[in-house]
């Protein structure tokens, strides 16, 4: 499905960037994790290699422009050309408190941090693939631009990162680059208790036991999807097999809205 291609998955080394990047080097891909922090990025790249996969390893700071521009072109030369360029950095969302009551800092993080993110990622990479002719840049976020309460910033830096990949799509489809993708949030094997007190949102085994089934009622589906799930959407979003689609969101089971 990805045989031969380059794909750089920013936040590689996150639960689900060390899974798409695993499903992406099964699939053929050789797949450059980048991220802040080099420990879990060569977790990952070690359990690719024990697997027949090929993955290398950078420490970049996606909200680094020098730095993002300087890995791309790197990439871009020393392995042939960037195929896929993927964005799964961490935006900093602080969930469960009121907009009367969150702070402007932590309410504009997730905008400043996810816009960044995605524009200095999804340019550079616009700006190798244009040359080409070909490219897939892909990112993902909850989909919450249609409206979700107690959900702090995520709602506006979603409505703007949805916004990029339309208007970029429109600039870039004519050089034969696409830009799409995925809505999906609160997948189960990514949350703990421990991980959403740091995100605001404290609560008792009960209460996460009912935000879990909550979760799956509120899907379209009725069950939340799994990573490995998204792994496989954005496996063939990247793929030459989804060449018909750009400018639009894949709502992988991500709540009760539709694009």
């Amino acid at each position: 499905m990805l045989e031969n291609k380059n794909a750089i998955i920013y936040g590689g080394g996150g639960a689900v960037g060390g899974a798409v990047a695993r499903t992406f080097a099964r699939h053929g891909a050789t797949v450059h994790l980048a991220g802040r922090t080099r420990a879990s990025l060569e977790a990952v790249a070690a359990d690719i290699a024990a697997a027949g996969g090929r993955a290398e390893v950078a420490v970049v700071d996606a909200l680094d422009e020098r730095a993002v521009e300087e890995h791309a072109r790197r990439v871009a030369e020393e392995a042939g050309g960037l195929d896929v360029s993927l964005n799964l950095v961490s935006r900093g969302d602080v969930h469960g408190t009121p907009l009367t009551a969150v702070s402007a800092e932590d309410f504009l993080r997730p905008v400043t941090t996810g816009v960044t993110a995605n524009f200095l990622t999804a340019r550079t990479a616009a700006r190798h693939m244009s040359e080409r002719g070909s490219g897939v840049i892909i990112t993902l976020n909850s989909g919450s631009a249609k409206g979700s309460p107690m959900m702090g910033g995520t709602g506006p830096a979603d409505a703007a990162i949805d916004a990029l990949v339309r208007n970029l799509a429109q600039e870039c489809g004519p050089s034969g680059v696409r830009v799409v993708g995925i809505w999906t949030a609160g997948l189960p094997e990514t949350m703990t208790r421990e991980k959403l007190a740091l995100h605001g949102a404290e609560m008792d085994e009960a209460a996460f036991e009912g935000l879990m089934k909550h979760l799956a009622e509120m899907r379209m589906l009725r069950r939340s999807p799994t990573l490995a799930q998204i792994a496989d959407t954005a496996a063939f979003l990247a793929s030459d097999g989804a060449a018909a689609i750009t400018a639009t969101f894949v709502n992988a089971t991500a709540g009760i809205f539709s694009d």
